[in-house]
């Protein structure tokens, strides 16, 4: 696999200015497309997300990532609906980042792209229903969970360069076990995937 290596010059003030343009771009792809402040939302998680103090914690001596059961079990045990509401809200977000830019890693331990989908989705379920603001946004996330998961992984993507024999293996993987993002990647790549198993 080859990565295109033109440099483009970097136009935006911020990293999350920069991930709302690239998630707007993926957003026209859809119909109807997501709301404008949910891409504001997204672009600033990518740019929360891309620092390690946010995703990982200090645990027994050495840097951990707290598994989203843990943390659906403290938003259980929590004091409080405020603090119920933050815990689902960084859960939703850890799932949506960790499924949509990692699932082959997580897929290597047994955790599947649908672990993502329910824990994000029902996390942003109870924030719609119950957080003090961004409720429309947070409904948005929950009922198109795997659609943001696409947006989210093709907003960060590198353009690729990819060879017949390489999107013959993604379409094989396809084939073997249906996973969205890898259809998500034949559909970037101008080849639409149904449940017939036909390319089409």
């Amino acid at each position: 696999m080859q990565f295109d290596t033109e440099q483009v010059p970097v136009t935006e003030t911020s990293l999350s200015n920069y991930f709302c343009g690239r998630l707007r771009t993926y957003a026209e792809r859809f119909n109807p497309p997501p709301h404008e402040d949910t891409c504001w939302y997204l672009g600033n998680l990518l740019d929360r997300l891309g620092r390690a103090d946010q995703v990982f914690s200090y645990q027994d001596g050495h840097m951990t990532i707290r598994p989203l059961a843990l943390l659906y079990g403290d938003a259980v045990e929590a004091r409080n609906e405020r603090e119920r509401c933050l815990l689902l809200q960084h859960l939703g977000d850890m799932a949506l980042f960790f499924g949509a830019l990692f699932p082959q890693r997580w897929a290597r331990h047994g955790i599947k792209q649908d672990y993502f989908i329910g824990m994000g989705g029902s996390a942003y379920d109870y924030l719609a229903d119950n957080a003090v603001s961004n409720r429309h946004i947070f409904s948005e996330l929950a009922s198109t969970f795997t659609r943001m998961l696409e947006m989210v992984a093709n907003a960060c993507s590198r353009t690729q360069q990819l060879g017949a024999e390489e999107i013959l293996g993604l379409y094989q993987r396809w084939l073997h076990n249906k996973d969205p993002m890898v259809a998500a990647q034949l559909r970037t790549l101008g080849i639409e995937v149904s449940n017939s198993d036909r390319l089409q």
